[in-house]
């Protein structure tokens, strides 16, 4: 079992950073694949960026590439979303997920856990 809590949302003008964490309970999380999905106001669910259990593999949606960085910290038990550059268009609810296997965690099918996601609000 692995429970997710997100935490660093908050409000932020166009082009500032926001780091956002998830703290990660139970001893099987370093061997999860860690991602983070986003959900705009009547939009649905997005993949924003994963992390392998071992951090060597990460993915990035195109929309965040160069400005988002993922990361993970096995020893805390804690993964990052570093979020620089941020436009109006960020703005979403953040959640935080785990899978077994990092492949299919773009498609957002199968997650195994959920966190309840930050709300992170980009202002013009």
């Amino acid at each position: 079992q692995v429970q997710l809590v997100e935490s660093g949302g908050g409000l932020v003008q166009a082009g500032g950073s926001l780091r956002l964490s998830c703290a990660a309970s139970g001893r099987t999380f370093r061997t999860y694949a860690m991602g983070w999905f986003r959900q705009a106001p009547g939009k649905e669910r997005e993949f924003v960026a994963a992390t392998s259990w071992s951090g060597r593999v990460t993915y990035y949606a195109d929309s965040v590439k160069g400005r988002f960085t993922i990361s993970r910290d096995n020893a805390k038990i804690t993964v990052y979303l570093q979020m620089d550059s941020l436009k109006p268009e960020d703005t979403a609810v953040y959640y935080c997920a785990a899978d077994d296997t990092i492949e299919t965690m773009p498609q957002g099918d199968g997650i195994d856990y959920w966190g309840k996601g930050t709300l992170v609000t980009v202002s013009s």
